[in-house]
């Protein structure tokens, strides 16, 4: 008989749940298949660690998003945002379902352009637009919204010489009574910097003002906030047409909604606290509809929305490389997904479960990942059961920002597969390799050789 390896005994204490005769049992469920494929096939055709990538989520969160906005207010308009996730395949499978495209970015505008985006349909945001984006954009007609007063004047001296009206709205940041106020873009509400700005904008011949934009923050847990903002961007409206005579076409609510992750230290899980599509809706909705906006001017509502939509179906699959005994007597599991492949990690307890069949015990346990940085660390405490060397684990909820956040570090990242509709899996997004990670050096003449 093959002589086991020894593991020091620890008495842990029961935290939490009532034990049967067997012991404390796991809460954590298994997750076996994705859209019904293997979670184990998947790794052993494509490799470990892997992104998996749900369309079919996808298409039933945007339909449940768009259903809740259109049920309360009969002109929306989804733009996805790039910076959420802008592989190929995701932003056209939002396009696919009528989605504009909201890009911060030279890069991403161009990204958007390359997928065949209408450009007049493509909402250009951010602090970060050089004069030849800006000149590119005015000529295609795109929306450009205005971050700050030194882009204000690139624009009117491009408008100028191009003869050539920009289309173009206003970010403001406003007191919606939520903390920290996001007051870094855009121009103020309070202390009549938004104001200001637009009375610029109507003066100047250059300028086609065709709405008004906020984006009150991130991962928004009040409903109420996006009610208060739709009031004071209506109130704004409202203001433009009594000096004016002007009608906005569109309100911009931008993003901001909140996912079902659950953040560090909430006391309860996400999915039992965060607001639901409807709860969103009914807020901004009952704003508009309920302000002194004329009934034959109400605007179009858009939304900019990007981790509720793409959160739920994102997958990461991976593999356990280790177990540890800590110095206090905790467990410690060391996986091949690493903070490099797992930003989000930094602020979120992320769901993980075994990718196969455990033994119904659980004890404390840290979950790290395979870098050498002792910041590395996946979930910091967690009711875990053992999971051996080889086995496999299931990361979900982590469609935004994860794959474009993401760093090189240490190791290649890794492939992406999208499972369509009829349970087939695609690969979307190639893994590194040392091809592709030598392709951009460049190794002066006097440094290529060397003799040890």
């Amino acid at each position: 008989m093959e002589k086991l390896a020894y593991e020091k005994p620890v008495i842990n204490r029961i935290s939490a749940g009532v034990p049967d005769k067997f012991g404390l049992g796991t809460n954590i469920k298994p997750v076996t298949h994705i859209d019904g494929v293997s979670v184990k096939e998947l790794i052993e055709k494509y490799g470990s660690p892997l992104y998996v990538l749900s369309e079919k989520t996808i298409r039933e969160t945007y339909q449940k998003a768009l259903n809740a906005f259109k049920t309360r207010y009969q002109k929306v308009q989804f733009a996805w945002s790039y910076k959420t996730n802008y592989l190929n395949a995701v932003c056209n499978t939002y396009h696919q379902e009528g989605s504009w495209a909201e890009v911060v970015s030279g890069f991403e505008y161009q990204k958007a352009i390359a997928n065949g985006v209408p450009a007049n349909k493509i909402i250009f945001n951010g602090p970060d637009k050089n004069k030849e984006d800006l000149t590119l954009a005015i000529k295609n007609e795109s929306l450009i919204h205005i971050d700050h007063q030194d882009e204000f004047y690139d624009i009117q001296s491009i408008a100028h010489e191009m003869k050539k009206k920009a289309k173009v709205a206003i970010r403001v940041n406003m007191d919606t009574g939520i903390f920290p106020k996001w007051v870094r873009f855009g121009f103020n509400l309070e202390n009549g910097e938004a104001w200001a700005i637009l009375n610029k904008i109507m003066a100047d011949d250059g300028f086609e003002l065709m709405g008004l934009h906020t984006h009150i923050g991130t991962y928004i847990m009040d409903a109420n906030a996006y009610g208060v903002a739709a009031t004071k961007l209506a109130q704004l409206a409202v203001r433009l047409e009594h000096k004016y005579n002007h009608y906005i076409k569109y309100i911009d609510m931008g993003g901001g909604f909140a996912s079902k992750n659950t953040l560090k230290g909430a006391y309860l899980p996400g999915s039992d606290t965060c607001p639901s599509f409807d709860d969103y809706a009914e807020a901004i909705a009952y704003a508009l509809q309920h302000s002194d906006i004329k009934y034959d001017q109400m605007p179009m509502l858009i939304l900019e929305t990007g981790r509720a939509l793409i959160d739920d179906a994102g997958f990461l699959i991976g593999t356990a490389l280790a177990n540890k005994r800590l110095p206090d007597g905790r467990r410690s599991l060391i996986i091949d997904i690493g903070v490099n492949l797992l930003f989000t990690s930094f602020w979120y307890e992320h769901l993980i479960a075994p990718a196969q069949m455990t033994p119904p015990y659980t004890e404390d346990t840290i979950i790290y990942g395979p870098l050498c940085m002792n910041i590395d660390v996946i979930r910091e405490a967690i009711k875990f059961p053992v999971i051996e060397k080889g086995e496999n684990v299931v990361l979900s909820r982590i469609g935004a920002y994860n794959m474009t956040q993401w760093m090189q570090f240490i190791t290649f990242r890794p492939k992406i597969v999208m499972i369509d509709t009829n349970g087939v899996t695609h690969v979307v997004r190639e893994n590194e390799n040392h091809e592709t990670m030598n392709a951009l050096d460049r190794v002066p003449e006097h440094l290529k050789g060397f003799d040890l």
